[in-house]
């Protein structure tokens, strides 16, 4: 059963609403007016990833959100009739609505409705790919669903006959379960309690797989930045790899690890992450721990910026938001300006080299050179050992470590064991040293 086997009959067509606090911008040092305007096309841009056809869309700017129905009961008749001349089938609301205020705006607007966290969590259930991602999809579902029950069964259609994961259902309704319309909030806790048991026992194996990782000396090296900042395209540039580019919003969700050579000729290991978004759901950083987890054990941190963005700026504000929440706002970082080649050529000229920071075009290949070079200066420092070692040719797997992480100066085989002169790193050298016949050249 895959998260990606989502396919729909129709695009639905979809209405969205903006509401913004004319004296309160969410985004600081910006118009509280360009502020939702900008919020409101990153919408649209989720809800195109969602699989949907935007049929318009209205901002209101008010002097104080209604805590009944977040516009006010005239506006929402007005959202009603431009949602039905339209053929809207579903009203998307670019705020995260309450319980009541959901329960209200149903009532008036007799349309589907789903907030900016549901949306999110829509996108993330048809792209979530790995079992842990999967489920921890369905737990931040459930955990939203949970206090929007009323009884009638209205919420729980949103769950939709397991629709997160086969793709049954519209917009929103990608649902986590195969509940059905009278499955109460007792059966809820206890498939969430099951959940949380299951991803439990995935966190202890990829602990496990964390741990036989780390005895390899490798640097960490994870790639974080605003979603469609372009990481996979650099990570793709850098690794050879063939991850998923898209420019979708959130196309990259489960981790994805690949080796890289570095100047000096050691290895790092490289880690793509989710894209942060501003206003992400508190229970969707849960929700994706197994990709953030690299970000917490990395040993430094590539946060990467489309430059061509004029708001990257305050895109950026969210990533380090984020980054403070899981504690490695302190971490060795590198700041990786991305898309210079969308750039004019004064831009470019104007480009200040020496100030740290890395200038690149993971699309055309510009800038990589520099950016592994400040990034074997940046990882931990792994002198090389020079060792005469003795290995029985049936080791296959330390030969490998020996070849893939060092260098072979030369090599012989005597009854049964092959003979190395070679040159590794002193952390594989430590490691070796109990189990091998060695000495060291130093």
């Amino acid at each position: 059963m895959k998260a990606n086997s989502h396919s729909i009959s129709h695009r639905e067509r979809v209405f969205l609403v903006g509401v913004g606090v004319k004296r309160a911008s969410r985004f600081p040092g910006v118009d509280a007016g360009v502020a939702e305007r900008e919020s409101l096309l990153e919408l649209e841009e989720l809800a195109r990833s969602a699989g949907a056809e935007v049929a318009g869309s209205l901002l209101q700017m008010r002097d104080a959100i209604d805590p009944a129905t977040l516009v006010g009961r005239g506006k929402l008749e007005e959202i009603k009739i431009e949602a039905r001349m339209r053929s809207a089938e579903v009203i998307i609301f670019d705020r995260n609505l309450s319980p009541v205020q959901l329960r209200n705006i149903e009532k008036v607007a007799e349309s589907r409705v789903i907030d900016r966290s549901q949306l999110i969590l829509d996108i993330f259930a048809r792209r979530a790919r790995s079992r842990e991602g999967q489920l921890q999809v369905e737990l931040a579902q459930l955990n939203y669903v949970l206090p929007r029950l009323t009884g009638k069964g209205a919420e729980m259609s949103r769950l939709g006959g397991r629709a997160g994961l086969t793709g049954q259902g519209g917009i929103g309704m990608r649902g986590p379960g195969e509940q059905k319309l009278e499955t109460d909030r007792r059966r809820i806790r206890d498939r969430v309690r099951k959940i949380e048991e299951m991803i439990d026992r995935v966190r202890r194996q990829r602990s496990i797989r964390r741990q036989a990782r780390s005895a390899v000396p490798l640097g960490t090296v994870a790639l974080v930045g605003y979603t469609n900042a372009g990481k996979s395209t650099l990570f793709n540039a850098l690794t050879h790899a063939d991850v998923l580019t898209s420019s979708r919003m959130f196309a990259t969700l489960d981790p994805t690890l690949r080796g890289v050579r570095l100047p000096s000729n050691r290895k790092a290991l490289l880690s793509d992450t989710v894209g942060f978004i501003r206003d992400l759901p508190p229970g969707l950083i849960a929700a994706f721990r197994a990709t953030l987890e690299e970000v917490q054990e990395s040993a430094v941190i590539l946060q990467v910026t489309d430059i061509a963005n004029p708001r990257h700026e305050e895109l950026d504000a969210s990533v380090e938001a984020i980054l403070e929440e899981l504690g490695v706002k302190d971490r060795p970082r590198i700041h990786v300006f991305n898309k210079i080649d969308l750039l004019g050529e004064e831009q470019r000229a104007a480009l200040h080299t020496g100030n740290g920071n890395v200038y690149v075009s993971a699309q055309q290949g510009a800038g990589l050179d520099a950016l592994l070079q400040r990034l074997d200066e940046m990882l931990p420092v792994d002198p090389p050992v020079r060792m005469q070692i003795s290995l029985p040719v049936a080791d296959g797997r330390t030969l490998a470590l020996i070849h893939g992480f060092g260098r072979v100066h030369h090599s012989e085989l005597r009854d049964e064991h092959i003979r190395l002169d070679a040159e590794i790193p002193e952390s594989l050298a430590r490691r070796l040293h109990p189990d091998v016949a060695a000495v060291s050249g130093r």
